[in-house]
């Protein structure tokens, strides 16, 4: 079975920071950007993407997933 997961704001600590940051598979950022898993591997490899090797899998922060589309945003018309 098959649940949709909604994401829950990032919770404060008791000084009022994030606590921690939201890290995501490989597969949920290709979801996100409506890739392949294979494109973000190679935005991984180039470098174009911070990512962090947790074993034989890669983890990407979201804010890393916001700040790389951010940078590639262009206004049309």
């Amino acid at each position: 079975m098959v649940r949709d997961v909604q994401r829950k704001p990032q919770a404060q600590t008791g000084e009022g920071r994030p606590a921690q940051p939201a890290y995501l598979t490989v597969a949920e950022v290709a979801a996100q950007l409506r890739v392949s898993n294979m494109t973000v591997y190679r935005l991984v490899q180039s470098g174009e993407l911070a990512a962090v090797r947790v074993g034989r899998s890669y983890r990407i922060r979201e804010d890393d997933v916001d700040r790389f589309l951010a940078e590639r945003y262009t206004q049309a018309g």
